[in-house]
């Protein structure tokens, strides 16, 4: 396995370069690690995988009801839907079955319900029926008054959105993809069959290469020479409620959606958090992942419409993320067979539901489109997550007498233990930030988001050897 972060890159052309390490990036890096012939990088801008829109999103396990029938997106998403609630069983990342209410609060929302239905027939979705004001309000007693009806989506998850990039990273590094965080790619050309890709910390080369970059995906498309769409950052402030807040709702709650998407919902949390968001600002800036005043007012106001209780509970955080939206209404997936090159654009809030399904897609197109020779398929090594755990898991008395690391709690609002952070430390992809050690963990992402347990958990990663390079291809031994 080679992770690294920081020193020179391998002067050794691969045969594939996936650029961005988000959800997306990290499953076709997955993918391409089933074929051991390949030499594979997974490259990455920042000090860890998933931390551009992966790692801020509203974490919905869709099933493809409401997309475009006959669109890219509709196939993917159905298709990477039922490859991920598969994968999330066998790897042990939390998934709750919670289904979705697209609640109509007017006449014309309500008139709009029937074509939701049919839309989602087109769409292969065939469980989703209308209810009625009384049935919606037995389904969901605290929901505000003035709701005429809903439409009944019982297949729509919630998910971990942190452990399954996670996941998928981990399993392609045991397989041999070599990620090189810390490597944002600032020049990027072709000269005969390789691709050249001026980074932060060298340059490496690779025969194809796959832009998997989200927000930067058009900037990166646009230095080789392509020009098939522009990313205009949606901005997608969220706030989230404490625990406390979870008997309120039992699905999650959706508006009719409009053209600019889903619209503000209320939705529970695999974490027992409830979320209200996202707002959906277009904006110029593709840094700007800061909540604003007039943005959480507004999901205020429209919360107290949809739960008015939930204004009564406790925020534990807020936070923003950018979506990378563009003109077009599906994906921007394209192979171009001269230049050796994938382009994967306009993912948006759908990528981790499709993304074992973008990859697979994606393969296709390397070695279709571009002629790249996969060679000879092998399975992958089931990957087991230690993912953050429910309260009771993570205190249960087998586990604390295997080892009394896990009875030794740091976060208490979380019930995270020296034995939870030991184990994110010295996992393959470790993180290197307490953000990225709380995405693995919770820690400090509870009721007093750190005040409490910062200075211990700042000391425990603190006091973890540096993450290293683990000896492997990206040597060119």
């Amino acid at each position: 396995m080679t992770v690294t972060a920081e020193g020179p890159l391998p002067t050794d052309p691969y045969d594939v370069v996936i650029v961005g390490a988000g959800v997306v990036g990290c499953a076709i890096a997955r993918e391409l690690a089933r074929r051991p012939r390949l030499r594979v990088a997974l490259v990455e801008a920042q000090d860890d995988i998933g931390q551009g829109t992966s790692k801020a999103n509203t974490a919905i396990l869709h099933t493809g009801f409401d997309a475009v029938p006959g669109s890219l997106e509709a196939r993917l998403v159905r298709e990477g839907a039922r490859l991920l609630a598969a994968y999330a069983a066998e790897s042990g990342i939390p998934v709750d079955p919670v289904g979705a209410l697209l609640v109509a609060w007017d006449e014309e929302q309500l008139a709009a319900l029937p074509g939701l239905a049919e839309k989602a027939e087109r769409n292969e979705y065939r469980a989703a029926r209308l209810l009625g004001p009384a049935e919606l309000h037995e389904r969901e007693p605290h929901l505000g008054p003035g709701a005429l009806g809903a439409l009944h989506v019982p297949g729509e998850s919630v998910i971990c959105p942190w452990t399954t990039p996670l996941a998928y990273a981990t399993q392609a590094v045991r397989h041999g993809v070599d990620l090189h965080l810390n490597s944002p790619v600032r020049k990027a050309s072709r000269r005969g069959s390789t691709h050249t890709l001026v980074t932060g910390r060298g340059t490496l080369r690779a025969r194809r290469l796959v832009n998997a970059a989200g927000l930067h995906a058009d900037t990166l498309d646009r230095r080789l020479g392509h020009d098939d769409f522009t990313v205009t950052p949606r901005r997608g402030q969220l706030i989230v409620f404490d625990t406390l807040a979870r008997d309120l709702v039992r699905h999650i709650l959706l508006p009719v959606p409009t053209a600019l998407g889903k619209g503000v919902l209320v939705a529970p949390t695999v974490y027992g958090n409830v979320l209200l968001g996202p707002t959906a600002e277009d904006l110029d800036d593709k840094r700007a992942t800061q909540s604003t005043a007039e943005g959480l007012t507004a999901l205020r106001t429209q919360g107290a419409r949809i739960l008015p209780a939930l204004l009564d509970e406790e925020i534990t955080a807020v936070y923003a993320g950018l979506r990378a939206a563009t003109e077009h209404e599906d994906y921007r997936i394209t192979a171009h067979p001269d230049d050796g090159y994938v382009t994967v654009g306009g993912i948006r809030s759908t990528g981790l539901t499709a993304s074992l399904a973008i990859a697979a897609h994606v393969t296709t197109l390397l070695a279709d489109e571009t002629g790249l020779d996969l060679g000879p398929a092998r399975p992958l090594e089931p990957v087991r997550m230690r993912a953050p755990r429910p309260h009771a898991d993570r205190i249960a008395a087998d586990r604390i007498a295997a080892d009394p690391e896990y009875g030794t709690l740091v976060c208490h609002c979380e019930h995270v233990s020296r034995g939870d952070i030991r184990d994110a430390l010295a996992g393959p992809i470790p993180p290197r930030t307490l953000d990225g050690l709380r995405r693995r963990t919770r820690a400090r992402a509870g009721r007093c988001q750190g005040t409490y347990c910062g200075p211990a958990v700042q000391a425990l990663l603190a006091e973890a050897p540096a993450p290293r390079a683990l000896p492997g291809k990206a040597t060119g031994a």
